[in-house]
């Protein structure tokens, strides 16, 4: 299970770091590179939402962790 967790982890990164390309350079990494909103991008979206809401199960798994 820590592959699964590592590989959302990293695609959420990359995720993170296009909305940093958006918000500060108005530039999208993904529409560039897949073309704006065609079926290739609207995977990767899709991809990287839903590695985000995966992830949203980590914050109990490190709750117990820690105890």
């Amino acid at each position: 299970m820590k592959w699964l967790d590592n590989t959302a982890l990293a695609i959420v990164i990359i995720g993170a770091v296009n909305w940093l390309l958006i918000g500060i350079f108005r530039f999208d990494l993904v529409a560039f590179l897949f073309g704006n909103m065609s079926w290739i991008s609207r995977i990767v979206y899709t991809v990287v939402g839903l590695c985000g809401l995966y992830l949203i199960s980590l914050f109990g798994r490190i709750k117990n962790m820690s105890e």
